[in-house]
């Protein structure tokens, strides 16, 4: 029964897809009558008139708008350099970590379980979830 449903279905939509896709026809019109152009009569020029008089122009009214100066370019921020790491112990002049102290290698091991792909420790693990808990003591 789905299957007769679906195909008749189907058969309705393709049916009226054909329909959709077919062009009206384009309406013929007729070709527009072109009208002659009658040779306007010819004209007289008019008699010679003395011109008037030059009259100076009179000042502006209103004082144009100061021109707006543009915007200085902003210039792009600095590079931040990114703040140093703290050390769980002494440092070097450089500012990392000195390694040949103990509390500075106990820091740098990494998480006991799995990571992720940023290499943080993976709390669903029990591993990471039990090095996170704080030591009593």
């Amino acid at each position: 029964m789905k299957k007769i449903i679906s195909f008749l279905l189907v058969t309705v939509c393709c049916i009226s897809l054909t329909f959709a896709q077919t062009a009206a026809p384009a309406k013929a019109k007729a070709p527009a009558k072109k009208e002659i152009a009658k040779p306007a009569p010819a004209v007289k020029p008019a008699p010679a008139v003395k011109p008037a008089p030059a009259v100076k122009p009179a000042a502006p009214a209103v004082k144009p708008a100061p021109a707006v100066k543009p915007a200085p370019a902003v210039k792009p921020a600095p590079a931040v350099k990114p703040a140093p790491k703290v050390a769980a112990g002494p440092t070097k002049k450089d500012g990392t970590p000195d390694m040949r102290y103990k509390a500075n290698k106990d820091a740098a091991k990494p998480a006991p379980g799995p990571t992720k792909k940023d290499g943080t420790p993976d709390m669903r693990y029990k591993a990471n979830k039990d090095a996170a808990k704080p030591k009593k003591g």
